[in-house]
């Protein structure tokens, strides 16, 4: 009879053990795609600044007003907001920002610079 109550006892402690073990692999999970998405949120800003600045600088004769409208079009067709635009002789610099929320209640803000112009000899 003690045999029985012992192992009585002790019912139910695997499954215990098997959902923390569970859990374990279900928070790693959630911190691996946090992770992930957020540095593809970094991939697709430095795309986007990019595009942005090469389309800025093709347009660097026409004037800063009109290079940055055209920057700031490509960054949203490709996603990112434009924070910053501004031309340097026939370069054009441009800062984009893509928002990221990788688990509910975390915003987070990915920022990308690039740097176009004219080849130099």
């Amino acid at each position: 009879m003690a045999v029985g109550r012992r192992c009585g006892g002790d019912r139910g402690g695997a499954t215990v053990c098997l959902l923390a073990v569970g859990l374990m692999f279900v928070i790693v999970g959630v911190f691996g795609a946090a992770v992930e998405a957020a540095r593809v949120a970094r991939q697709r800003a430095a795309v986007a600044a990019d595009f942005a600045a090469l389309a800025a600088a093709a347009q660097a004769l026409t004037g800063g007003e009109v290079a940055c409208a055209s920057a700031d079009a490509v960054a949203r067709a490709n996603g990112a907001r434009l924070a910053g635009c501004r031309l340097d002789g026939l370069d054009a610099v441009v800062a984009t920002e893509v928002t990221v929320t990788p688990v509910p209640g975390l915003t987070r803000v990915a920022t990308a610079t690039a740097r176009a112009g004219p080849a130099r000899a």
